[in-house]
């Protein structure tokens, strides 16, 4: 019997069920769940006829977003790694459905000026926008939709929450229980590839690197940092610039896992074995941790549940917009877990091997 219990759970009609079998609105269906007075009485029996045909409970978070019109939030994305945006999308899309909102999802070009961005989004009648990596810490982006009165949630940022609600992970945290973790393996000269200077939380992870370094009696060493941008290819360039040193690092923590992957690449490329030779730890623990080989040692940043709790935070707001009710910027900060799995290892007493090239 259980099995059976467990599909119906997951295929339990919504609202928008409800609504395409009355024939209206998923707001409507909102209004008759919440008793308002606005509806007619021929569509509230439509629309009650449909609850029970359907079986429909509607959830505590459904009913309790109720009166203005249709609501309406947004996705605003510019963000280089397909594989973090996808995880945000599923999150976003499943809390969205949940409170029967309805979810755009729009990319901001930089050849867009921000005042036409928001102006767009205001012609698209959007309530409130939900601001990933690295429109979370564009200042102007954020003045701008205040100004149009739009919510906005940033997330994933290490700004202060003064003028926006944020939502993230403590990144500096973070990086300093990773570095930690290395220099518990045994490792001294640990690589470090920075993150888009454009967005704060790399500046939060590089200074949780050189944290623990600072607190493990360790000597920053420049040459071991190379600037990186999130992305895969300036994972490589930065991979081989660290690993053209003659005293290279046995060890290599790269800002997010896109740009570890092409460090695993360029270490097989010379000829190095990971992680007998050459220990690499990612940032995020998106898919692509799980689909290059050796898996990557990382920090899992749960991006779905930061993209769920986004879009709590901003129906919250958007509730306390429309009853006229100030609410002041919030901040959430969720939990990160270091993950272990194949990439990391004590470093080796031989000396390490390089092809030449």
């Amino acid at each position: 019997m259980e099995p059976r219990s467990s599909r119906r759970q997951r295929n339990a009609p919504t609202i928008n069920d409800v609504a395409r079998w009355a024939g209206v609105s998923p707001m409507t269906v909102s209004r008759v769940i919440n008793r308002e007075q606005v509806v007619r009485p021929e569509t509230r029996e439509k629309v009650e006829a449909a609850i029970t045909a359907l079986n429909y409970a509607p959830s505590a978070a459904a009913r309790s977003l109720a009166g203005g019109d249709e609501t309406r939030i947004g996705l605003l994305y510019s963000n280089p790694s397909a594989s973090y945006l996808s995880e945000f999308l599923v999150g976003s899309l499943d809390q969205a459905a949940r409170f029967g909102v309805h979810l755009v999802v729009e990319k901001w070009d930089e050849k867009t000026s921000v005042a036409a961005a928001v102006d767009h989004l205001r012609r698209g009648r959007l309530d409130g926008v939900i601001l990933p990596p690295p429109l979370c810490d564009m200042t102007e982006m954020i003045a701008a939709l205040d100004d149009a009165g739009i919510a906005a949630v940033a997330v994933a940022t290490g700004r202060d929450p003064d003028d926006v609600s944020v939502v993230n992970i403590d990144d500096r945290g973070a990086a300093y229980a990773m570095t930690r973790h290395l220099i518990a393996l045994g490792h001294h000269r640990i690589g470090f590839i920075k993150g888009n200077p454009n967005q704060t939380a790399s500046d939060q992870r590089f200074r949780g690197y050189l944290d623990a370094l600072a607190q493990s009696g360790i000597a920053q060493d420049d040459a071991l940092v190379a600037q990186g941008y999130f992305t895969y290819r300036s994972g490589l360039d930065a991979a081989e610039q660290i690993l053209e040193l003659p005293n290279a690092p046995t060890a290599i923590f790269a800002s997010n896992d896109d740009m570890a992957a092409a460090t695993v690449a360029i270490a097989h490329r010379n000829g190095l074995d990971v992680p007998g030779d050459l220990t690499v730890c990612g940032f995020d623990d998106t898919s692509l941790a799980t689909t290059i080989w050796p898996e990557l040692t990382t920090i899992r940043q749960p991006i779905s549940a930061m993209s769920r709790a986004a879009v709590d935070v901003l129906i919250e707001q958007i509730k306390a917009r429309k009853g006229k009710t100030k609410v002041s910027p919030g901040h959430l900060m969720l939990d990160y877990e270091l993950i272990r799995r194949q990439s990391d290892a004590a470093p080796r007493l031989r000396p390490r091997q390089k092809v030449k090239k």
